[in-house]
Formats: structure tokens, C-alpha cells, sequence
């Protein structure tokens, strides 16, 4: 209790610190500090540079010039590529800040909703003469907790508290108890009925004479130990010793235990739900590879790439510099040639072009010290080889390409709205205008930029994405879906670029179809996409580009080993179905043989049935699934849906939002009854790791988020492997032991009780003093019994050797009500022989009956303890030893406890007594056989049926 106590409070005084952040709020008097939990909708409020927004905003303005502003979001949705927001231009045309309070405007929001790629709004300013309407989309809000990544913001709050997407998407953790814990209760709850039925036996036997109910009390006490009361005490600290050892693990630094109830749940996993970015993989991209149909050029040919580069802009200069006279006449020869085969040169020159134009990245200029930031924008367009450079994308893959680009000689080196400058390996600057932007969706699957160059004014419809949309718009080849492939099998994430000479007429009558149809106010995105669908036909290719996500280090062999640990892997991710794909099957998560079934986009029951019937027929195939799809099977068929996905060896979930991943974590909990996993890296799986039944947490470059939330924190993926394989293992074995153990050892005295109570008349006599009892649960038998903790029946190598050996484990027979029962008989033959021993032989010297049969009871548990354990610790040794020594020494000080009854009986034990040779023969003998039975049975079991990992061990 008082843990958890400490650990609310901790997170109460974190909570107290986030909601008493300062921000500045915009009055009509200036600017007013407010905390961010007095925040209310309706505020206008300011938020600098690297600041957290608090609350869901309307942007309104920004004090960048091109009225616009990027926001990390690796919080909200875990990518960790920067967003680009527009503010409303209305506002952002505004002269100064103060104008704010003198239009007459509002927004109109829909209401609070859990998608945070979605929004619908309006902005209306009512003052102006006619009274301007401007559409919302998502690019003009700036949710919760993401933070601004460049310039100051203005904003309206339209959500906040519970109505804000991030608080919306996360779920109140649940407090988490073990299995092993539950059914430790269940034998518990047994335990207490035996104990009534004895109690009730007793007194039936008695006949019920007197005062009958009295003695059934009486009964009832006297048996109490078969309660294990010490049980929960003794699995507590064998709980934070297995913390403990996972935390000192040297092969796995920098583990943290963070709920220290569940390490048992470690070695029952039977699925492993993941993350995708930062967990399997590391999210840095890196351009392997370019084909250009002919010729493919890999890691260790791109200096040729450099050279030809080089070359074409000196041909280009010089060409330049030939004729000034105009760049007309040239262009017009050009196009009355025939068309001859392009040299390699040449082709290399278009392809690095258009990868350097096509893209949605923006260089940025991080600001020495003790420079302006105006001054420093002013000179950045002079000073372009400024070495703190880097560029912002919405994804990592635009910004490798670019980064390739550098590499090769072709810099971008400034963009803002409407044009982009790149820098050629002479180090002169072209200038380039941009006409249009057609920006990625995950239905178009594509992305498409016209720009005009400067200085020969020829414009260019420049294409790239991924190979299925983009084959049926490029001329006809033979080699582009073989090599895209090929790129995939690699691991390698394709893109096809394709490009399209415009005339000056042609763009026209474009713009003026395209300005037209985003006017319009029924079904604006199909007519849009049919007039940009009329430009993307007939593309020349240029080339296809390979990037790779690297995977962390020994992703591979870890999914290998809790694969053949019967661990079936679910991965999770935000991302598009490709790169999920791909990711898939380069970190093996498929194995090389396996078909991969992609799940169609369905959106009603009758696609969904017949979707879901076409992946019934096939066999051990692994499934791709999107997030919406999830939803409407899951609304229609999802008992169906779930028992076909549960027989998968793989599945992936892509585009999957925070609470749909928890979703799935609860599905498979409610439908399987199995034990969950969930890992993940980012403040998006937050969700997910507190609704599994063990949430693991990686720290990585998406924040702390996740590895606070979770119930145990690791570095890396990799570590998982162990914490399994051997701490997982190691702590249910344990537990296992211990727990039953503590049971037998109340069982047997009960026993003993029974036994005494039967032979003499029924009476509600206790067999041994107040202390005895005491000293047995406590002093005598402690230390060896909790030594449990220390035993291992494989070592580690062993167990990350084979990890087959986990399967077993989910079965769950270390504990179970065939062991209990076992463990029951155990306990009640025992104390039969001992009472019944010391009974028999004892017949002259009766006083001594308890002296005799609690030595002989003491010796039993610790020779149990030793017949327990599977691998001799040290400690172990020491323990069973000090045990013995504190009972000897008992035995001098304590004899007037020996006697049976009050001292009155005037039972003193003599020590002469205990030295006599009669003495020890009988204590011996009755040890003997109460043991020896258990010892030969648990020999011959050994040599009949030895369980799996003894197999190994010899």
C-alpha cells in the first residue's frame, strides 16, 4: 500500500508541474501570463518557439514571413518528422497584433473527436464588405502537446481538457495483477473451504455435545495456518528481488522495473503486440539505391553518380557561355531533332533533378549566436554553405533523398512557398518558381510539383511515389515492376519518379480547369484529382530510388527466437501499408517462405464478409491490415475476425491510431484469455502499453513518454530477448515454487493439529504454544524457503539457447490445481507420519511428544526445501544451515515450550533429554520416512519422465 501511495503522489507532482506552465495570453490591454490549466476556449494565445502548445488551436498567425510554421508531433502520433501548419490568411494579412481586436470574426469547429488527421472548420470575418468565408482543414490546427518548431504562434483555443485529441486518445490505465497472483487466490479461496469442512468434521465427530458452536470456533483457530497468510508477504519480496536482478543484469544495462507486482507475467506471454517506428526499426533513412532501367547504382558506386553530375552543369555553363545572345534558338533546334537515345550522363542529370525538385522539404538555417534572426534569413540566401544546415520534412524518406542529392553534388539549399534554390557543384545558384504542389495522400499514394526554372522558363511536371500508383501513369517499360521487386525484397522502400515538359499554353488551360474545380462545393476532392489525373499520363520515367529505415541492432534474430518461443507478433504501426509491409518482411517478422495476404480497403459488411471469407481459404499466410479496415471488420464480424487473425503467425496493422492499438490489445485479452505484451517507443503506444497485460517501454528519440507509462523500460529492442526468455522464465518458475511451498508448510502442521485433536478424544487442544508456531512460520523455516527465489532450473545460456523451452511455460503447469493437489497429499502424508511416529514410539515417555515430532518437522521442511530446489545457490546452502543452528539453539533456551499443554503439566525438557541416543534414533527415523518416499519417487520421476529442459541439460 504505501508503494503505491508513493508512486501516486510522484504522479501528482508531475501532473501539478505540466498544468502550472506559464503561457502568454493576448488581451485587449497586451500580453498576460496565464497557467496553462486557467487556459479556456476562446483565448488567444501565444507560443513561442520550442514550447509545448497547450491546448487544441486555430492557427491564426505566426511571425515567420511566409505564414507558416512547422510542429513536431513525435507525442501526438510518434513520427518524429516535422508537420508544416498555414496560418489562416485572413488574419496572418493583419499589419500588427493588436488588429486582432478590432475585426469582428469567429470560428466555427466541429465537435471534439478522437482523429487527430482530420478537421473540419470555418473561419468567418463578418466586418468586411463581402463578408469573408475561409475553409479549416487540418493544416490550420496545432493540436495538444506537440510543440513549435519554428517562430512564434498565435492561436484561438477551440478545445481543451478532456475535449483536447491528445487526452481523447489516450486511456486511464488500469491497475495490473498478475495471473499467477490470481490463481494463487483461487488455491486460496480452496484452502478456506478445507479448512470450514475440517472444522465442521471435528465437531460433527465430537457429536456436537455442549456448547458445540463454541468449539467449532476453537476448531477453526486452531487450523487457521492452512491459510497462508505469510504468502503474500513472501511473494512481495520475492517480487522485488526478481525486479532487483533485472535491474543489475549486466546484459541488459539501463532496465528499469517500474511496477514491480507483475515480473511474473514476463515468462506467460503468448503475444507480443509492437511498434513499428523506433522500436523495430531505427528511423533514419538512408539512399541505397538508384536504377535507371539500364543501370543500377548501389552504396559504393555513387561517386560516378558525383562525376556525371559534375560534368553535365560544366557542359551546361559552358554552353551557357557560348551563346548569350538568347536561350531561345537552342531550345527550338531541340525539339525538330530527332529523338536520339539519351547518353547515361544526361539521364543521371534528369533523375538527380527531379529528385532534388520533387519533395515537400524545407532547409533550415539554425541561427548562430548573437545573430538577428531577420539579419540571419537575409544572409542565408548568400550564404548557402553554411555547414548547420538541416531539412524538415513530413517524412524521413524526402529528407534522405535530399540528403543523397548534397551528397552527389545538386544542394537545396533554400524553399518557401512559391520557390525553391538549389546550388550546383560549381556553386551557382538556380532559381526555380513553384506553380503547384500536389501534395502525398495515402489514397493517391503520390505526390507532384509543377515548377517553372528561372532562367529558360520551361516548365515541369515533376512526379514521384509509390511503384502500384505509379505504373499505370508512366510509358510502357519492361523493367519497373521487377526491379521495384527486387528493391522490396531488399527491405528497401521504393519510390518511381517520372517527370513531364509542359508548354506555356498547356499550364494555362490547367490552372484555370484546377482553380475551377477547388471552387467547387459538391464532391471538390474527386474533381480535383480528375483535373490533376488529366495532366499524369504518358510520364517519361526518369528513375527509382531505394531508401532504407534501418532496423535496430539485432531486431532479426530477437523476432527469430521469440518466434520459436510460441510467441505470435502483432506489429502496430501509424504508417503507410508499404513501408509496413517492407519493414515486415526485412526484419523477418515474415519468414522468407510465407505468403503475405494484404487485406483489402473494405468500408461496408458486404466487402468486409467477403474480404474476410477470401482470407479464410488461404493458409499459414501473414495478414496486412489498415486501421480502417480493422474498424469495420471489427464492427461487423469481430469474433470472426479475431479467431483468423489469432491463427496467423504474423500480423500488421498499419495506419492504426493510439486507441485503436489498445483496442486490439483488449480484443485479443477478451477473446484468447491469453497474456499480452505490448512495446513501443513513442507517447503514441502509451494507449496500448497500459492496456496489455505487460507494457514494455523503449527509450528512444520519440521521448520518454512511453517508457514512463509502461511496467518495465529497456534501451533496446534487442533486450526483450532476455527478459523473457531467462527473467521472465526465472520469475514465474520461482514464484511458482515459492507459493505452493508457503501452502505445504501450513498444510503439514494443520496436518499434525488434526491428527493430535482425533487421537485425543476431539479435543480443541492446541498441539504446540503460541511461540512454537510463531518461531516455525518465521525463524525456523524462513530463510530457506525464501531462498526459492534464488533457484533456476536452466541456466541463462540454456535458456536463450532454446527458447523453445517458453512454450511450456504458457501452459502454465508450474502451478495449477494438479501441482496443488500433489503438493496437498505431500503435506498431508507428512504430518500423518510425524504425529503418528511420534506417537507410536513415544508411548512410555508421552511428555516428550512435542520436543520429538517439532524437531522432526523442522528437519522435513528443511530436507523439503532441499528436494524443491533444481540448482544449488550459495546462499541456499548457508540458509538451510542457519535455519538448523537457530533450532538447536531453541531447543537449550525455549524447553518449557516443549512441553505438551501449560508448563503447569510440569513438562520441563531437560537438555539431558535431547543429548540421549533414543532421542535423536527416533527423531531420525520418523524423518526418514516421511522423506525417503518423496525422495525415491522424485528420482524415479527424473529417470521415467524428466521434463524438457533436463533433456538438454545432459
Amino acid at each position: 500500500m504505501t508503494r503505491e501511495a508513493i508512486d501516486e503522489f510522484r504522479r501528482f507532482q508531475r501532473d501539478k508541474e505540466v498544468n502550472s506552465q506559464l503561457y502568454s495570453k493576448l488581451t485587449v490591454r497586451g500580453k498576460v501570463q496565464v497557467k496553462s490549466s486557467d487556459i479556456q476556449v476562446g483565448d488567444l494565445i501565444i507560443v513561442e518557439k520550442n514550447q509545448r502548445i497547450p491546448s487544441d488551436m486555430v492557427f491564426l498567425r505566426t511571425s515567420e514571413k511566409a505564414g507558416s510554421c512547422f510542429i513536431r508531433t513525435d507525442q501526438l502520433d510518434g513520427e518524429t518528422d516535422w508537420k508544416l501548419k498555414v496560418a489562416v490568411s485572413c488574419t496572418q494579412r493583419l499589419p500588427a497584433l493588436g488588429d486582432l481586436f478590432s475585426i469582428n470574426a469567429y470560428v466555427y469547429a466541429q465537435k471534439p473527436q478522437m482523429d487527430i488527421h482530420s478537421f473540419e472548420g470555418t473561419f468567418t470575418r463578418e466586418d468586411s464588405d463581402p463578408p469573408i468565408h475561409e475553409s479549416l482543414s487540418i493544416e490550420n490546427t496545432l493540436w495538444a502537446s506537440t510543440v513549435v518548431a519554428s517562430g512564434t504562434v498565435i492561436g484561438v483555443v477551440i478545445y481543451t481538457g478532456k475535449e483536447t485529441r491528445s487526452v481523447m486518445n489516450t486511456s486511464n490505465p488500469k491497475n495490473k495483477v498478475g495471473l499467477l497472483d490470481l490463481e494463487l487466490n483461487r488455491l486460496t479461496k480452496a484452502l478456506f473451504l478445507a479448512l470450514v469442512a475440517l472444522s465442521v468434521v471435528m465437531v460433527t465427530l465430537q457429536g456436537f455435545v455442549g456448547p458445540w458452536y463454541r468449539n467449532l470456533f476453537r476448531f477453526l483457530l486452531l487450523f487457521s495456518y492452512i491459510i497462508p497468510i505469510s504468502l503474500r508477504v513472501n511473494l512481495d519480496m520475492g517480487k522485488a528481488v526478481y525486479g532487483w536482478m533485472m535491474m543489475k543484469d549486466e546484459n541488459i544495462p539501463g532496465t528499469v522495473v517500474r511496477t514491480s507486482t507483475i515480473p511474473e507475467e514476463l515468462g506467460r506471454l503468448v503475444y507480443l503486440l509492437t511498434d513499428k517506428t523506433g522500436t523495430l526499426t531505427q528511423n533514419e533513412m538512408i539512399f541505397k539505391r538508384l536504377h535507371l532501367g539500364t543501370v543500377s547504382y548501389g552504396a559504393d558506386t555513387m561517386d560516378e553518380i558525383q562525376s556525371h553530375v559534375r560534368d553535365s552543369y560544366s557542359q551546361m555553363q559552358s554552353q551557357a557561355g557560348g551563346n548569350n545572345a538568347g536561350s531561345t534558338p537552342p531550345r527550338k533546334a531541340q525539339s525538330s531533332a530527332p529523338k536520339v537515345r539519351k547518353s547515361v550522363s544526361s539521364r543521371i542529370h534528369e533523375a538527380v533533378k527531379a529528385i532534388v525538385l520533387c519533395h515537400n522539404v524545407t532547409p533550415v538555417y539554425e541561427s548562430r549566436a548573437g545573430v538577428a534572426g531577420e539579419t540571419e534569413f537575409a544572409e542565408a540566401d548568400q550564404d548557402f554553405s553554411d555547414e548547420n544546415r538541416t531539412y524538415q520534412a513530413s517524412s524521413p524518406d524526402e529528407v534522405a533523398l535530399v540528403q543523397w542529392t548534397e551528397s552527389v553534388g545538386l544542394t537545396l539549399v533554400s524553399r518557401d512557398l512559391t520557390s525553391m534554390q538549389l546550388k550546383t557543384p560549381s556553386g551557382q545558384v538556380l532559381s526555380f518558381c513553384i506553380l503547384q504542389l500536389f501534395p502525398f495522400t495515402s489514397e493517391s499514394k503520390r505526390m507532384g510539383i509543377i515548377v517553372r526554372d528561372e532562367s529558360t522558363a520551361e516548365i515541369t511536371f515533376y512526379m514521384k511515389g509509390a511503384d502500384v500508383a505509379m505504373s499505370p501513369i508512366v510509358q510502357y517499360n519492361d523493367w519497373l515492376e521487377e526491379e521495384c521487386g527486387n528493391m522490396a525484397r531488399e527491405g528497401l522502400r521504393t519510390l518511381v519518379v517520372a517527370k513531364k515538359a509542359l508548354t506555356e499554353e498547356q499550364y494555362q488551360d490547367f490552372e484555370s480547369r484546377y482553380t475551377q474545380a477547388k471552387l467547387s462545393m459538391h464532391d471538390r476532392a474527386l474533381k480535383v484529382a480528375a483535373v490533376v489525373e488529366s495532366l499524369e499520363r504518358e510520364m517519361e520515367l526518369l528513375c527509382l530510388t531505394g531508401v532504407e529505415d534501418q532496423l535496430q541492432a539485432d531486431v532479426r534474430p530477437t523476432l527469430e527466437m521469440l518466434r520459436n518461443a510460441g510467441i505470435k507478433i502483432w506489429m502496430l504501426t501509424g504508417d503507410k501499408l508499404e513501408t509496413a509491409t517492407c519493414i515486415a518482411k526485412s526484419s523477418h517478422l515474415v519468414s522468407r517462405t510465407q505468403d503475405i495476404h494484404i487485406f483489402r480497403q473494405v468500408t461496408s459488411r458486404g466487402e468486409a464478409h467477403l474480404e474476410l471469407n477470401a482470407f479464410r481459404r488461404k493458409h499459414d499466410c501473414a495478414l496486412v491490415i489498415s486501421g480502417d479496415s480493422l474498424e469495420v471488420c471489427l464492427k461487423y464480424y469481430e469474433h470472426e475476425f479475431v479467431e483468423l487473425a489469432c491463427q496467423c503467425p504474423a500480423v500488421v496493422c498499419c495506419r492504426c491510431s493510439p486507441t485503436q492499438k489498445a483496442h486490439i490489445v483488449t480484443l485479443l485479452q477478451q477473446h484468447t484469455g491469453r497474456r499480452t505484451c505490448a512495446i513501443g517507443d513513442g507517447g503514441n503506444d502509451v494507449s496500448m502499453i497500459q492496456a496489455a497485460d505487460c507494457g514494455i517501454g523503449i527509450e528512444g528519440k520519440e521521448g520518454k513518454q512511453a517508457s514512463l507509462a509502461a511496467d518495465f523500460s529497456i534501451r533496446q529492442f534487442r533486450h526483450i530477448g532476455r527478459l523473457l526468455m531467462v527473467h521472465g522464465r526465472n520469475s514465474y518458475k520461482r514464484s511458482a515454487a515459492l507459493g505452493q511451498f508457503v501452502m505445504h508448510r501450513g498444510l503439514i502442521i494443520s496436518t499434525m493439529q488434526a491428527v493430535f485433536s482425533s487421537v485425543f478424544y476431539f479435543a480443541s487442544v492446541p498441539l504446540y504454544q503460541g511461540f512454537l508456531m510463531v518461531g516455525y512460520a518465521t525463524i525456523y523455516t524462513m530463510f530457506p524457503v525464501f531462498s526459492l527465489v534464488l533457484d533456476q532450473d536452466v541456466k541463462p545460456e540454456m535458456a536463450m539457447l532454446y527458447p523453445e523451452l517458453y512454450k511450456d511455460l504458457t501452459k502454465g503447469r508450474s502451478l495449477s490445481f494438479k501441482t496443488f493437489l500433489i503438493w496437498v497429499l505431500i503435506s498431508i502424508y507428512q504430518g500423518g507420519i510425524l504425529m503418528y511416529g511420534a506417537l507410536v514410539l513415544f508411548e512410555s515417555e508421552f511428555v516428550h511428544v512435542v520436543a520429538i515430532s517439532f524437531t522432526a518437522l523442522i528437519l522435513t521442511e528443511l530436507l523439503m526445501v532441499a528436494l524443491t530446489v533444481r540448482t544449488w545457490h550459495w546462499l541456499m546452502v548457508v540458509a538451510e544451515f542457519l535455519s538448523l543452528g537457530c533450532y538447536v539453539s531453541s531447543l537449550a533456551f525455549l524447553n518449557e515450550y516443549f512441553g505438551i499443554g501449560r508448563v503447569s503439566f510440569g513438562a520441563f525438557l531437560d537438555v539431558a533429554f535431547i543429548t540421549t541416543v533414543a532421542f535423536l534414533w527416533k527423531v531420525s527415523a520418523i524423518t526418514v520416512v516421511s522423506c525417503l518416499p518423496l525422495y525415491v519417487l522424485k528420482y524415479l520421476r527424473r529417470k521415467l519422465s524428466p521434463p524438457s529442459y533436463c533433456k538438454l541439460a545432459s
